[in-house]
């Protein structure tokens, strides 16, 4: 089970994928939280809009219309990769679906095809809307599939989970098609690729071996004197977010805390999530050089 990102966090993890975000204004309020919970959350499920343009896909999906209203998800994938964010909490874009498919998606172990609508999606999974046709005919430029595979990779590596996480609408009920125009199970094996670890072994949580692993929070609260600080700082500074007079060193400072906040802000991280203690997200976006 896993507590959803706030929301400040959440723009951060795609951030730090290398998703080029818009922030809708409002969206970090925007929710259906009065009708029903939202979270724990247990995976991410893909849709498509049945739209064209951008502008007016976006408006839609934040809207939503008076049969449905908006959130209709959490993201929108327009065409070219950009990723719009619309709402954040409860959103009404996965419905009702089957129990049979969320066990599976929570054990990262084969879907079986969905039968039963006995189950809340929307508080459940985040939802992004990729534009589309979803006609077989509409394209899919390699841009947007891209984004598609950074999106569900930034939630999956913040979370811990596997590419086993990442569905589709259809494939969470069976009274929907989309995503029409790609296969799951490609997106998928390239989400697991992104993650760092083989299809057949995509449930395996990745570290990468050229990098530093993230030592954990209570490492820096206990002010530690490391090769590890020195090798962050240096990362810090060729981020061009430094606040040292002198060094980095080896030991933790508040100039170590102060470099951090800015390379947390830069990542799109506000408030507490902005505080200089360094967390995963931001860790492994800073790919420090491994030390030790």
């Amino acid at each position: 089970m896993a507590t959803p990102l706030t929301a400040d966090q959440f723009a951060g993890a795609l951030r730090a994928e290398g998703v080029d975000v818009v922030e809708t204004d409002g969206w970090r309020e925007h929710n259906r939280n009065h009708k029903g919970a939202w979270g724990p959350v247990h995976g991410v499920i893909i849709h498509h809009t049945v739209t064209s343009g951008t502008a007016s896909s976006v408006e839609l999906c934040y809207d939503g219309y008076e049969e449905l209203p908006g959130p209709l998800c959490h993201g929108v994938i327009d065409k070219s990769g950009t990723v719009h964010l619309v709402g954040y909490g409860r959103a009404n874009h996965a419905g009702t679906g089957d129990g049979a498919v969320l066990a599976a998606v929570v054990d990262e172990t084969p879907l079986p095809g969905p039968t039963a609508d006995d189950t809340d999606g929307n508080a459940r999974f985040y939802g992004f809307e990729c534009i589309n046709l979803g006609d077989g005919e509409d394209p899919w430029p390699a841009e947007q599939l891209a984004a598609i595979e950074r999106v569900a990779a930034a939630l999956c590596r913040a979370h811990g989970w596997g590419a086993g996480s990442v569905i589709g609408h259809k494939e969470w009920t069976n009274t929907k098609v989309d995503p029409v125009g790609f296969e799951m199970a490609d997106l998928r094996d390239r989400v697991a690729a992104r993650l760092g670890a083989s299809p057949a072994d995509r449930n395996r949580v990745h570290r990468d071996t050229a990098c530093e692993p993230f030592p954990g929070e209570a490492f820096f609260h206990g002010a530690p004197d490391s090769p590890v600080v020195t090798a962050m700082g240096r990362r810090l500074v060729e981020e061009g977010c430094s606040a040292y007079s002198q060094g980095p060193g080896d030991r933790w400072t508040d100039a170590d805390r102060q470099s951090y906040a800015r390379w947390q802000r830069k990542l799109g991280f506000a408030g507490a999530d902005a505080d200089g203690w360094p967390g995963r997200v931001s860790w492994d976006a800073l790919k420090v050089p491994r030390v030790s």
